[in-house]
């Protein structure tokens, strides 16, 4: 549903995006990571239309944005990081506005307004001010203005910034829902947990281009070093497993308090298991043992190296 094929894109000399590929399936949730710069708004805005690459092509449900940018419209919703709110415009106006640019006419428009404020939940908020709403509450009608239409492919850019926790869960919760329906969304953010938990898949981009595309448990599988933290508790009437642990060729960083131990392991869960059983065997009373492994903030800091263009 979402395509790039080598594409180029440079300003002056830096290279904004820089032979970028990746593809997004249908009703996938594509996180597009990266720093401030890499490339991820001008990758965006080169999907909507907005923008032209130099060179290579992208593709929306098939359709090219350099052969048929009309086509592309029709089918992709663009949300992003910034939109303009209009005074003395209520909701139900601001969204009727879109409804029209869009062609829609008569009851298919009321019916679009409808189905789209109550998904976001603005009904009881229609008459309402749109520059009097809330941070959380302008969040949800942009994400309204970018349904209005229906469109197969959603592009959101940065939709969570600035928004209250609870604004947050809502808001992951709708894009869950809309992929779950069918749609195929890519959405870039700074929040790396909110984007671990509503993501199938992953992109990493820096410095122009792509390092890493996949599940995080693919990607932290791919890159080298891996590391687990193992916290532990122990409990008294053995040997002193600090010194056991740290004659471990895979065993690093080994922190006692009390009866708590906490480490960094080399390898994945089944080397954690054959670690326990060793530890069991050894005549150390473990009450309590449980790794973590990389998080997606943990693989980003590992797959880039802080390039700034």
């Amino acid at each position: 549903m979402i395509e790039l094929r080598r594409v180029h894109r440079y300003f002056g000399r830096t290279k904004a995006v820089n032979d970028v590929s990746f593809a997004v399936q249908r009703g996938q949730v594509f996180g597009f990571i990266g720093p401030n710069g890499a490339g991820k708004t001008t990758s965006m805005r080169i999907l909507a239309t907005l923008d032209c690459p130099h060179s290579g092509d992208a593709f929306v449900d098939g359709f090219s944005v350099l052969e048929d940018p009309d086509r592309v419209r029709r089918r992709l919703g663009f949300m992003p990081d910034y939109y303009g709110t209009y005074p003395n415009v209520n909701v139900v106006e601001y969204l009727d506005f879109f409804a029209r640019s869009y062609g829609l006419h008569g009851d298919e428009r009321r019916g679009a307004i409808s189905r789209v404020m109550s998904f976001t939940g603005l009904d009881k908020l229609k008459h309402k001010e749109v520059t009097g709403l809330s941070k959380g509450m302008k969040q949800r009608l942009c994400l309204g203005r970018t349904l209005i239409h229906d469109p197969a492919v959603l592009i959101l850019d940065e939709p969570a910034a600035g928004l209250d926790p609870r604004a947050r869960i809502e808001l992951r919760e709708m894009i869950r829902k809309l992929a779950a329906d069918g749609k195929t969304i890519l959405v870039s953010s700074h929040i790396l947990t909110e984007l671990a938990e509503m993501c199938d898949v992953v992109g990493i981009i820096e410095a122009g281009q792509i390092l890493a595309v996949g599940s995080v448990t693919d990607i932290r599988r791919r890159a080298p070093q891996q590391r687990s933290a193992v916290r532990m508790r122990v409990l008294p009437g053995t040997g002193n497993i600090a010194d056991w642990l740290s004659a471990r060729g895979d065993v690093h960083e080994v922190k006692i308090d009390g009866e708590n131990v906490a480490f960094e392991h080399d390898g994945d869960v089944n080397s954690e298991v054959d670690l326990l059983r060793q530890l069991v065997s050894a005549g150390f009373r473990v009450a309590a043992f449980g790794g973590r492994q990389h998080s997606l903030e943990d693989v980003f800091l590992q797959v880039t190296a802080g390039i700034v263009q």
